[in-house]
């Protein structure tokens, strides 16, 4: 059965007084280079589009289409931890920071959050509900989910182009086998997490 995400954890939200609440999700905690990239998405209740689920179900033409209206019709923010940040703090960290400042950034405080994962990021700047496969159950959460992977994946075709060879236009800093052959082939750039293992190995 595909279950899809719906409005159940928004609407416990709204139940229990909250008059906003924001969907938080990350993308980029994977792959050897490049930023963790966090979104926090406030959907219009009559507005929600057609179509949002997991972003990691969704094929590229579909998360680019759902990033469109949601940028029209949504409060969104987006944030990033640096290459330097994840190596000094660790990826779970930065990404929490990533997450925080997307929260902090949306032009109003949020009376709620609904956080992707098992943790809450500790600074965030309002009450928060750790949504285990979130991007998977929360409209809110899906939707930030696709906002975050649309955003990462195009910066990191930006910088495909000032680092060919990698194939980030394609795997997105991802470990594939294209990837780690041209870090063998060509060595490290600026923008490789040099505390992940394949990188550190090649230092």
């Amino acid at each position: 059965m595909n279950v899809r995400p719906d409005f159940s954890e928004e609407e416990s939200c709204f139940a229990a007084g909250a008059r906003v609440v924001a969907g938080v999700d990350e993308a980029g905690r994977g792959p050897l280079a490049g930023p963790v990239t966090a979104a926090a998405v406030i959907l219009e209740r009559t507005c929600v589009p057609d179509g949002l689920n997991d972003s990691k179900k969704l094929p590229a033409r579909e998360r680019e289409r759902l990033y469109d209206i949601l940028v029209a019709t949504a409060v969104v923010s987006v944030a990033h931890a640096s290459v330097e940040e994840i190596d000094r703090l660790n990826i779970l960290r930065a990404a929490h920071l990533a997450m925080e400042r997307a929260v902090a950034g949306l032009g109003l405080t949020p009376c709620h959050a609904l956080v992707d994962g098992n943790l809450i990021p500790r600074q965030l700047c309002c009450p928060a509900t750790a949504v285990v496969k979130g991007d998977g159950r929360s409209l809110s959460v899906a939707a930030a989910s696709i906002v975050a992977k649309v955003v990462r994946d195009r910066l990191m075709v930006d910088l495909a182009q000032q680092h060919p060879g990698y194939g980030w236009e394609r795997n997105a800093g991802y470990p594939t086998k294209a990837h780690r052959d041209a870090l063998d082939r060509l060595g490290l750039t600026p923008h490789h997490r040099r505390s992940f293992k394949p990188v550190y190995n090649i230092l």
